[in-house]
C-alpha cells in the first residue's frame, strides 16, 4: 500500500471557503488517497463530490476542545452519518473528564458517539501534547472500551501534532485491544509520513496530503 492510501487530505481552518473544500476534494481524486477530513458544514459537499469514487469521507465531532455535552456529540454524528453519509468520524475525548479522573464518563461519551455513527468506524482524537506517557497509555484503554476502532494522536489546535514516540506508544498499547492508531498535526512531507507509519500509524492525517502523495510519485 503506498502512503498515498494510507492519507487523510484534510482542511479544518474555519476560515475554509466551498473553493477550499472543492479543491481538496479534486486533489484527493487525482492523487486517490484514502479520505478527506472536513468540518462538519462542510461534509455533504464533500460527499456530493466524491460520490461513485473510492475516497473516504470524514467529519468531526466535539471539535477541537471535546468539551461539547455528551448529546450534542452523539447527535452531530448521527447527522454527519444520516443526512451528510459521511464514512468515518473523528471524534474529541472529553479531556476535562479524562483529566479530573472521570474515566467512565469518558468511556460513555465516546460509546455514545460509537453507537450514533454505527456502522462507521470512529477515531478517538485523545490531544497527545496534553498528556502523560502513562495517560495516553490510560487513554488508549478507554478509547477501546467507548468501542472506537481508532486512537487518533492530536487535532492540530493545539501546543503540539503528532510524534514518532507518541505513536509507537500508542501503537504499543492499541495493538493489546485490537486498535489502529491515526497520527494528525504536524505532518507536511513524505518523509513525515513514512516515519509515522513505520512507527505504526494505519492512517495520517494532513493538510499537506496532496504534496505528500506529490512528494512519493
Amino acid at each position: 500500500m503506498t502512503v498515498a492510501e494510507r492519507l487523510e487530505h484534510t482542511l479544518l481552518k474555519p476560515e475554509a471557503q466551498v473553493g477550499d473544500i472543492m479543491r481538496l476534494c479534486a486533489e484527493a481524486l487525482q492523487y486517490k488517497l484514502a479520505a478527506v477530513c472536513v468540518n462538519p458544514c462542510y461534509a455533504g459537499l464533500a460527499r456530493h463530490l466524491l460520490n461513485g469514487s473510492d475516497v473516504r469521507v470524514v467529519t468531526v465531532v466535539g471539535f477541537p476542545l471535546g468539551a461539547d455535552r455528551t448529546a450534542v456529540k452523539a447527535l452531530a454524528a448521527r447527522t454527519a452519518v444520516e443526512e451528510d453519509h459521511v464514512d468515518e468520524i473523528d471524534m474529541v475525548m472529553n479531556l476535562a473528564a479524562f483529566k479530573s479522573g472521570n474515566y467512565d464518563g469518558v468511556v460513555e461519551d465516546i460509546a455514545a458517539v460509537v453507537q450514533a455513527a454505527a456502522p462507521y468506524p470512529v477515531k478517538v482524537i485523545i490531544e497527545t501534547c496534553l498528556l502523560t506517557d502513562e495517560e495516553k497509555r490510560i487513554a488508549c484503554g478507554l478509547v477501546a472500551r467507548g468501542g472506537a476502532a481508532y486512537v487518533n494522536t492530536s487535532t492540530g489546535f493545539n501546543s503540539g501534532g503528532a510524534t514518532e514516540h507518541d505513536v509507537r506508544l500508542l501503537a504499543e498499547e492499541a495493538a493489546k485491544y485490537g486498535l489502529k492508531v491515526k497520527a494528525a498535526g504536524g505532518i507536511r512531507n513524505l518523509a513525515d509520513a513514512q516515519n509515522m507509519l513505520s512507527a505504526g500509524a494505519d492512517r495520517i492525517g494532513t493538510s499537506a496530503g496532496a504534496a505528500i502523495a506529490a512528494e512519493e510519485a
